[in-house]
C-alpha cells in the first residue's frame, strides 16, 4: 500500500479520488486551500486512520513523505477560474514546479490532471493526443488552457532532465455528485435550475457539443493510468465519447426532473469551443478502460445529489 498524495482532494474530482485510494487500503494526505474545495466532500472520511487533511495552497512548496502524487489542485470551471486568473495561473504553474519538486526529492511517482481545454476550439474532431490545438493565449480563458498547457510541459521536461516518472491525463467534461451547484458547467447549471422550476439557460444555439463521464469511470481510469508501467507517461485522454449536444442535454434533464423550466438563450461566452469529444483508442488500449455508465444513469444519481443538497440548504 502506498502514502498517497492528492492536491485538490476536497473538490469534486479530489475527494472522489480520495474515498477510492482510502477504500483500497491507501495512506492519503488530502491538500487543499478550500478556493473551490469544500470540508463537507470529504467529511466522510475525517477520523479515518488512512486518511489525513492539510490545509495549503500549492502555489507554495509542500515538504512531506509520498510514494504517489496526484496533482488536481485547481479551479476547473470558467465562474471560478476566471474570477482570479492571475492566481489559477499561478495555482497551474507555480503547483507544477512545487509538486514536481517534491517528487524529485522523494522519488515518487506523480500524475497531473491536465484537461480537454488544452486543444482549445479543436479544428478537428473527435480530438486524439497528438493534437496539438487551436487555443487562443490571450482569451478569457487563457489563464486555465495555457495554465494546464505549461504545466504539461513542466511534467515532460522534469521526466526529460530528471528521469520522474510522470503521468499526465487529459480530462474531459466529468460530472456527479459533490459537483459546487454554482460552477457554471452545464450540468449542474441545468440540474440546479430545473429542481428550482427557473429558466434553464442555454449559451449559444444550443447545438455546441459535449462527451460527459460519470464521476466514477473517470477516476478508475485515473488510478489505472498511475498503475501504467513506468515507461508509460502520457498524455491520454479520459472522457466519454458519446457526444450530446447542449440542447438535448438540457431538455433530458427537463424530463428527468418533472420540471417546467423553459430554455432561455443568451450569447456564447468568447472562446467556448464548439465541439468537445475525447478519442480514447490509447485509453483502450493501454489501461483496458472505457466509460461503463450511460448518462441517464449517471444523471439520476446527479439529480438525486443535488436534489439532497437543496433540501437540506433551504432547511
Amino acid at each position: 500500500m502506498a502514502k498517497v498524495l492528492v492536491t485538490g482532494g476536497a473538490g469534486f474530482l479530489g475527494s472522489h479520488l480520495c474515498e477510492r485510494l482510502v477504500a483500497q487500503g491507501h495512506d492519503v494526505l488530502c491538500v487543499d486551500n478550500y478556493f473551490t474545495g469544500s470540508r463537507a466532500n470529504i467529511a466522510h472520511l475525517i477520523g479515518n486512520p488512512r486518511f489525513e487533511i492539510m490545509r495549503h495552497d500549492v502555489t507554495f512548496p509542500l515538504y512531506v513523505e509520498v510514494d504517489q502524487i496526484y496533482n488536481l489542485a485547481c479551479p476547473a470551471s470558467p465562474i471560478h477560474y476566471q474570477f482570479d486568473p492571475v492566481q489559477t495561473t499561478k495555482t497551474s504553474v507555480h503547483g507544477a514546479i512545487n509538486m514536481l519538486g517534491l517528487a524529485k526529492r522523494v522519488k515518487a511517482k506523480i500524475l497531473q490532471a491536465s484537461t480537454s481545454e488544452v486543444y482549445g476550439d479543436p479544428e478537428i474532431h473527435p480530438q486524439v493526443e497528438s493534437y496539438w490545438g487551436h487555443v487562443n493565449p490571450i482569451g478569457l480563458r487563457s489563464c486555465y488552457d495555457e495554465g494546464k498547457r505549461c504545466a504539461e510541459t513542466l511534467f515532460f521536461d522534469y521526466w526529460r532532465q530528471h528521469g520522474l516518472r510522470i503521468k499526465v491525463v487529459r480530462i474531459f467534461n466529468t460530472y456527479g455528485p459533490r459537483m459546487h451547484p454554482n460552477d457554471g458547467r452545464v450540468v449542474s447549471n441545468f440540474i440546479v435550475q430545473a429542481l428550482g422550476g427557473n429558466d434553464i439557460t442555454i449559451y449559444g444555439d444550443g447545438r455546441q457539443t459535449r462527451s460527459f463521464c460519470y464521476v466514477d469511470d473517470l477516476i478508475e481510469a485515473m488510478i489505472r493510468t498511475m498503475n501504467t508501467p513506468n515507461d508509460f507517461t502520457g498524455p491520454i485522454n479520459i472522457g466519454n465519447p458519446r457526444e450530446f449536444t447542449i440542447r438535448e442535454l438540457a431538455e433530458q434533464v427537463i424530463a428527468m426532473t418533472g420540471s417546467r423550466s423553459k430554455l432561455v438563450f443568451e450569447p456564447l461566452p468568447s472562446d467556448d469551443p464548439r465541439q468537445r469529444q475525447p478519442d480514447i483508442s490509447l485509453a483502450r488500449a493501454v489501461l483496458g478502460w472505457e466509460p461503463t455508465l450511460e448518462l441517464r444513469a449517471g444523471l439520476e444519481r446527479t439529480i438525486d445529489y443535488f436534489r439532497g443538497h437543496l433540501r437540506a440548504a433551504a432547511e
